[in-house]
């Protein structure tokens, strides 16, 4: 069962990462343009809560390999 939701997890995260990512390269290229004004902050926290959402994923996919292999060889 562990296995299956790992495998699951990583792929649906892949799958989201890969939606997403044109969206955030857009926004940044946004940002890039409109450097000098200040309304870019909502475009700014997106990009970074997705970025941390990106980083959080991946660390939750490497605590469920670590258990599903303790799992299988331990």
């Amino acid at each position: 069962m562990l296995i299956w939701l790992t495998i699951g997890f990583i792929l649906i995260g892949f799958c989201v990462l890969i939606s997403m990512k044109k969206a955030m390269e857009n926004k940044l290229a946004f940002i890039k343009s409109n450097a000098e004004n200040q309304n870019v902050t909502k475009e700014t926290n997106s990009i970074v809560r997705w970025i941390v959402g990106v980083f959080s994923w991946g660390l939750v996919s490497i605590f469920l390999i670590i258990l599903t292999f303790q799992d299988l060889f331990g």
